[in-house]
């Protein structure tokens, strides 16, 4: 099946979500024509803004960027988001699907070396809508879905042909701290769930001879202070339920942001200390593809 078959599948499986919404875990079942759901937006297309972005893995953002258009809202509630403004607080601007396809192809212009769809679970059909329309007037780019991974394992499977690249966050392992600091208790089962869909889709991620990422799936997880034995137990189930293969970005730029100071016990910085223990577990689990973008940089201005 090609894209234009697969995509106008998608969109007639999705399109009930418009009068009664579910394409997310929340399933707040409202007509978003007349109504904002959890996430904070309504049907159109809502972004924050639109860019090459460089600050992404370097197989994706090569020498011209990944083209990152930033959408607004969101289906979870992390008390640490460093977007804050734009996820809880709905910055941004409601515009077409003739707008966001526009985009897309401004972005192709410019050599992005991707799509990438920052955040985009609660606005699925609207990004197909915009997709179908750039795909019909020439787009070619691989299509990067980077998400938090609070996905729906039936709205994943009408993506399935559709998305190249799955840039996913594990964030927690334990339902009570997803519960306090991600404002979703069952984060951690559909995550596993979801990201297994991904993973079934697309496989180990395959580079083409530039160094830039083609297809596949890219894990990231956030080290957060004092909570190395979230990291392990995530790290565990990748390698038990994925492959030590996949590839896999330890991030250690967690700062407190957002709603962070109301929570003293990450209202601070990571340690360097703690990341080097992050990333000595995911060694000694035996994962081979550990992504190396901004590893000298956390190196210096992470504190002792």
């Amino acid at each position: 099946m090609n894209k234009k078959d697969s995509v106008q599948k998608a969109l007639k499986k999705l399109s009930y979500h418009r009068k009664a919404c579910r394409l997310c875990p929340r399933e707040c079942a409202v007509d978003r024509v007349k109504k904002q759901g959890f996430c904070k937006t309504s049907w159109n297309p809502k972004i924050a803004g639109y860019e090459p972005h460089f600050g992404e893995e370097a197989c994706l953002v090569g020498n011209k960027g990944s083209g990152a258009i930033f959408f607004s809202g969101c289906n979870l509630a992390c008390v640490f988001c460093q977007t804050y403004e734009i996820s809880r607080e709905g910055l941004g601007q409601e515009i077409s699907s003739e707008n966001l396809a526009s985009i897309m192809l401004e972005l192709s212009q410019k050599g992005c070396h991707n799509i990438n769809l920052v955040s985009p679970s609660h606005q699925v059909y609207q990004i197909l809508e915009g997709l179908e329309l750039a795909w019909a007037k020439g787009l070619t780019l691989p299509v990067v879905y980077n998400t938090g991974s609070y996905d729906k394992v039936e709205t994943l499977k009408a993506l399935e042909g559709l998305i190249d690249i799955y840039l996913a966050d594990f964030k927690l392992w334990s339902p009570e701290l997803a519960a306090k600091y991600l404002g979703a208790r069952d984060y951690p089962e559909v995550a596993k769930k979801a990201i297994k869909e991904m993973y079934r889709q697309v496989g180990d991620l395959v580079f083409d001879n530039h160094g830039l990422a083609r297809r596949g799936l890219i894990l990231r997880h956030l080290v957060m202070p004092g909570l190395l034995g979230e990291t392990e137990k995530i790290l565990v189930f990748l390698k038990e339920e994925l492959s030590t293969d996949i590839y896999l970005n330890l991030m250690g730029h967690y700062h407190p942001a957002g709603q962070a100071h109301n929570f003293s016990e990450i209202n601070r910085t990571l340690t360097k200390k703690e990341y080097e223990e992050a990333l000595k577990i995911a060694k000694d689990l035996g994962f081979k593809n550990l992504d190396t973008t901004h590893r000298a940089l956390l190196e210096l201005l992470l504190p002792d």
